[in-house]
């Protein structure tokens, strides 16, 4: 049997095969049903659904690669340069992190780059602080209005600059992080687990450390997670890298697990609160099984240093939207021009091909 028609393969080709046909019949039915009067054209929403599912694809590709989950790049985006609610958007985001987080759990697990132990562990953690950060976006949005919106994506702009601070200082020492003694949690529970690296072609038996500070650690990030909407792999990977000493690609790979395992619990309160829109959430979810599973693929074979600087460009890029989107909205400078972004968009691009060009010559 060819392996196209074996997992994870086979899911992948069901759904592209499903979003397909669904696309099709949404186009044909456009051109059936009139449009109401004032109503947006069915053109237009057939091109926005595709549009979407094409750009959450390529999203959960990369977030998944980068072990960051896809509400990490689709929450900053969509507050950033669209005028969606932040609420819609951060419960739409978390559905986003938790869909590329599920799809890409078995290919990781099963290669065993994933340390399933050491997951189920910090998930503890992490579900219980999700729930309550979650809770907490419900009240600010009830109670600060529009005021409330801005400063939200003001200090999410902040957050991401901060993270790309992180990646472009911190990032190179830490892809084999070198631990001479496990604590004593980690020999209590054998959370260490051996694994194949194919890019060094042996097997890599590495060490934990600091468990009970990461598990505190983790439960900061679940509040942020689930009050931002947008996963919590941008901080679940350096968290288990620096604190307990994981390897930068089973770090990746464990932050998916536990956003698949975790965000499913801090979407309760924005589906409560009916920040849940079907219509507009489908078309990322499909895109996120699709971009998920090519993601978790992708992950097990390549190098760990490259993943880093295109994460510093999408996130710059959003950093950016974001921070200007706030001080619009109060008024302080005026919306940047298409020109502008895409000036700024091309400027982060060439800084990131720059940079990965030089890293790969340096490890040839």
């Amino acid at each position: 049997m060819s392996k196209m028609w074996k997992p994870p393969w086979l899911e992948l080709n069901i759904m592209l095969a499903f979003a397909v046909l669904t696309y099709i019949a949404i186009l044909v039915s456009v051109t059936i049903v009139p449009t109401p009067e004032g109503g947006m054209g069915g053109g237009v929403i057939w091109g926005w659904l595709v549009g979407f599912f094409i750009v959450s694809s390529i999203i959960a590709l990369v977030a998944t690669v980068g072990g960051i989950g896809g509400g990490v790049l689709f929450t900053p985006f969509i507050m950033a340069f669209t005028p969606v609610d932040s609420l819609i958007a951060r419960g739409t985001g978390l559905v986003v992190a938790m869909f590329s987080g599920l799809m890409a759990t078995g290919p990781v697990a099963k290669s065993g780059l994933a340390n399933v132990k050491m997951c189920i562990f910090l998930c503890v953690a992490f579900g219980i602080a999700c729930f309550s950060g979650a809770v907490g976006a419900v009240l600010v949005a009830e109670h600060l209005g529009e005021w409330g919106e801005a400063f939200i994506r003001l200090l999410l702009g902040l957050l991401i600059g901060g993270l790309i601070i992180y990646f472009i200082f911190g990032g190179k020492k830490i892809e084999w992080p070198d631990v001479k003694k496990s604590d004593r949690i980690t020999q209590a529970l054998g959370l260490r687990q051996p694994f194949y690296e194919p890019s060094l072609k042996k097997v890599v038996d590495y060490g934990l450390t600091n468990m009970g500070w990461l598990f505190a650690g983790i439960l900061l990030v679940g509040a942020g997670s689930g009050f931002f909407g947008m996963g919590a792999g941008w901080a679940i990977v350096p968290f288990q890298n620096v604190i307990a000493g994981t390897p930068v690609k089973v770090a990746a790979a464990n932050s998916v697990v536990l956003l698949g395992m975790g965000d499913c619990i801090a979407v309760w309160p924005y589906f409560m609160m009916g920040a849940l829109i079907p219509m507009f959430a489908a078309p990322w979810l499909a895109g996120q099984v699709v971009g998920g599973l090519l993601g978790a693929l992708v992950l097990v074979q390549i190098k760990a240093g490259f993943v880093r600087w295109l994460l510093i460009g999408l996130m710059g890029f959003s950093c950016w939207g974001l921070i200007t989107r706030a001080l619009s909205m109060w008024d302080i400078i005026q919306r940047p021009p298409h020109w502008l972004n895409g000036l700024v968009l091309l400027l982060l691009l060439s800084f990131v091909m720059v940079n990965i060009i030089k890293e790969s010559r340096l490890k040839d």
